[in-house]
């Protein structure tokens, strides 16, 4: 009997985990021919979310939770739960129900006889959001397939059901700076899609506003591009080529109408110019440097505090 583990990471849930448990087993009682594990990852939660999490794990022996000692993030919260899942099979969701568990039944369905590694959800519709945060997304995964050698489309997020060997390949990825999106892209597998519309959250709010997506993306861009490294020497080059001609037309002007430059003004233009660009390409140079950095720390990603259920604790 094949053995499927969700993965939930958790952040102030506490209003939402009760109907996601609800829902989840429901479908599981739908599924007699597998075994369930619902692994929850307490990634530092404010409110009674481990309370509720250790009622779940004293009432339900599916239940497991690992509790961080603070907030490490999602990408933290997503590999822990792979590196402590137990299942044949790896599931990634939500616990605010936008990912719909209605969806597990053909997931798995597709990963079992398909021949596929890993059946992934794509919202086909951006219902609900804003303009200003739709049109954002969407420019952003342009910009990323552009920029990297990767298959990230829009619209698609971390809800996946995967098979354990995908999963082994994921967990070889062990560097500090972590964006899931990437590394599922980076380590291949042959992946079905299956769509579904977006839904608002069944209950809660959303720990994502335009703040923390905008960070999140520079963590894919500067995760998985060095196109702003070459941005930057392009720009160098233009600059060059710019300063040169203009220097040219300066002293093609100055000697055919002596007196008519201002030489003052030119020189802080230009300097005040220079200064700003340098400025710019410093903060961008300083991001790639600031990853070599945490990354030969070598610091763990997460770090658990406390656990509920027969749960392997690694802390790497």
């Amino acid at each position: 009997m094949d053995k499927i583990s969700i993965i939930v990471p958790c952040y102030n849930e506490e209003k939402v985990l009760p109907l996601f448990y609800q829902e989840i087993c429901k479908i599981f009682a739908g599924m007699p021919q597998v075994q369930g594990e619902f692994l929850f990852i307490d990634d530092g939660s404010r409110d009674h979310t481990l309370d509720i999490l250790q009622s779940l794990v004293a009432q339900d022996t599916r239940c497991r939770f690992l509790s961080f000692s603070r907030n490490f993030g999602k990408e933290a919260a997503m590999y822990a739960g792979l590196q402590n899942a137990q299942g044949d099979y790896c599931v990634i969701m939500d616990a605010d129900l936008q990912h719909p568990p209605s969806l597990l039944p053909e997931m798995y369905r597709v990963v079992r006889d398909e021949g596929y590694d890993c059946c992934a959800g794509f919202r086909q519709d951006r219902e609900g959001e804003g303009k200003m945060r739709n049109f954002l997304s969407r420019a952003f995964y342009r910009l990323m397939d552009r920029i990297c050698n990767l298959e990230m489309r829009d619209g698609a997020g971390d809800f996946r059901m995967m098979s354990r060997t995908m999963v082994q390949a994921i967990l070889q990825c062990q560097e500090y700076n972590r964006y899931m999106k990437g590394l599922f892209s980076f380590v291949g597998f042959d992946t079905k899609w299956i769509p579904f519309h977006n839904t608002p959250r069944a209950a809660g709010e959303t720990k994502w506003n335009l703040r923390s997506l905008f960070r999140y993306a520079l963590e894919g861009i500067f995760s998985f591009s060095t196109a702003p490294i070459t941005l930057v020497g392009v720009i160098g080059l233009v600059l060059v080529a710019a300063a040169f001609l203009f220097g040219m037309g300066l002293m093609v002007r100055g000697l055919i109408w002596a007196g008519t430059v201002n030489g003052l003004a030119v020189v802080v233009d230009v300097l005040l110019l220079l200064s700003g660009l340098q400025f710019i390409f410093l903060s961008i140079v300083g991001q790639y440097i600031t990853k070599d950095y945490m990354e030969n720390k070598n610091r763990p990603v997460y770090i658990v505090k406390r656990s509920g259920g027969t749960v392997k604790q690694n802390h790497a």
